[in-house]
């Protein structure tokens, strides 16, 4: 049987849960009904040509300046700027970028990202009094 995952510190925990409430609101804010399909902000913000792709880059920056701040590897900034970046290249070109936003979910994927990083650290981490 698997171990569960270690839980994060109480503000570690917060800061998380708050950067996936902004990747929510960016990526999945509202359900297409009678589909899985979902759209956020970012594909809201998409439909305007250039400007609106730039203004969704502002909460994708966000998310990653807090990884670094809650300590995500150099590993795991890489895969989640390269998430932003094919989301935001991508999103420029008309129509198609607006059709890519449905699957990508650049926020989601990179607090997920986020998230598993933090576990494995946390996990890693000798519990007191136990083995060195």
């Amino acid at each position: 049987m698997k171990n569960p995952p270690a839980p994060l510190e109480a503000p570690v925990e917060k800061e998380l849960k708050r950067l996936e409430k902004v990747a929510t609101q960016m990526d999945a804010l509202v359900r297409i009904p009678g589909t899985r399909l979902s759209l956020g902000l970012d594909s809201l913000l998409g439909l305007v040509p250039v400007i609106g792709d730039t203004l969704a880059l502002g909460p994708s920056l966000y998310v990653l300046l807090k990884a670094r701040e809650l300590g995500a590897s150099p590993h795991a900034m890489g895969r989640m700027g390269f998430n932003v970046g094919v989301d935001y290249v991508v999103g420029l070109v008309p129509l198609v970028g607006d059709l890519f936003d449905f699957g990508w979910k650049a926020n989601i994927r990179n607090t997920r990202i986020l998230r598993e990083e933090l576990t494995k650290k946390k996990a890693a981490i000798p519990k007191e009094g136990g083995p060195v």
